[in-house]
């Protein structure tokens, strides 16, 4: 399979994970996966190399590693309106950072410690957005 092209894909992806277990550093849709877990796989199932971090927990004091994830995986900042398969970083409280992939307009999908699976949770969010990511355009 070739890597998404667009954020479609890789939004279809994400969506497919939606009632998958949690599970803190899970990389596995039927073990469970967490907020990185869950962009892990639908990159994954989209055919597509991952690069993941390392050295986060549900409370960090710097967000470099989600960073890094971004970074590593060919994903670029953008703003404007929200699209598909763009992953938001928000900040759900003090110490926490999370990630979310948009699926559709106003609708994002995420792995929820509290209801202890992945989710898909209409807009608008209630946490402050820190960053935003797309895929980067595939050169044809």
């Amino acid at each position: 399979m070739t890597p998404p092209s667009n954020g479609a894909e890789f939004a279809a992806a994400a969506e497919a994970l939606v009632g998958a277990p949690f599970r803190l550093h899970g990389r596995d849709p039927a073990a469970g996966l967490d907020c990185v877990g869950v962009v892990a796989a639908a990159f994954k199932a989209c055919g597509r190399e991952v690069r993941e971090p390392r050295g986060y927990g549900l409370r960090n004091r710097s967000v470099a590693p989600l960073l890094d994830l971004a970074a590593a995986n060919d994903l670029v900042e953008t703003d404007g309106p929200i699209a598909p398969g763009d992953v938001l970083l928000v900040r759900p409280g003090p110490g926490q950072h999370h990630l979310l992939v948009a699926s559709c307009p106003g609708r994002f999908v995420h792995a929820h410690a509290g209801l202890r699976r992945v989710v898909a949770q209409p807009g608008p969010l209630p946490w402050p957005t820190q960053r935003r990511w797309r895929l980067a355009p595939t050169e044809s």
